[in-house]
């Protein structure tokens, strides 16, 4: 199929290599092959020599999956935030693009593909996981740049961080209300003067759920 291409095996920075692994793309079986797991890329070649590559800032997501209702194998799952395809997939889904494109300019869904590494040796996961943990880490996301600034190590405080803007969206709100006495979230004016009241308290909490017992997402 052409979605595999001939290239050499990384021999560089391999924090992982992996043989004996299956590869599935999209629910399609490849069978086969020895997964690299490099700093520089996540490769995977069958016994031909063909495979195809993988750059981290196109991985959005990878995690150990254990829900073998969801997939009969225990596996490596990763989310690509593109469409993988043979050519001829391509040039159709090309053509279907631009059709959506002329019916729908509203429509902001990104394409993505499903990859599942399935090993022969299933107790390997954890640290073929550790392994993609830390090549991801090396390549962040740049759109996450400004956050940086907000990072000091472990100090870096979620819930103050998004407690303050949810403060500053809080006020903005009310500057813009009418009236001379406003009271919203537990917030209390009177006047012009935004005060909040003593033991004010803004929590933000989120809650994960799936079927992956470990995950790391990359935004």
């Amino acid at each position: 199929m052409n979605l595999l291409s001939s290239f050499p095996p990384p021999d560089d920075g391999v924090r992982r290599l992996q043989p004996g692994t299956e590869a599935v793309v999209g629910g399609r079986g490849l069978g086969p092959g020895t997964l690299y797991i490099a700093e520089s890329r996540l490769s995977w070649l069958n016994g031909s020599g063909l495979g195809f590559s993988l750059e981290y800032p196109s991985i959005s997501l990878h995690a150990i999956s254990r829900d073998t209702a969801a997939y009969p194998e225990e596996h490596l799952y990763v989310m690509v935030n593109s469409k993988l395809a043979d050519k001829e997939d391509k040039e159709a889904h090309m053509a279907d693009q631009e059709e959506e494109e002329s019916e729908d300019d509203d429509d902001d869904e990104e394409p993505i593909t499903e990859i599942r590494f399935v090993p022969g040796e299933k107790s390997d996961l954890g640290e073929m996981f550790s392994a993609m943990c830390d090549c991801q880490a090396l390549h962040p996301d740049p759109e996450d740049a400004d956050s940086d600034d907000d990072y000091e190590g472990d100090e870096y405080d979620v819930e103050a961080h998004e407690g303050q803007a949810t403060l500053e969206r809080l006020e903005n709100m009310l500057s813009n209300s009418i009236g001379n006495q406003h009271t919203m979230a537990g917030v209390r004016t009177e006047g012009p003067a935004l005060e909040p009241e003593d033991g004010m308290d803004v929590e933000n909490t989120q809650t994960v759920a799936g079927q992956f017992e470990d995950a790391d997402v990359d935004h």
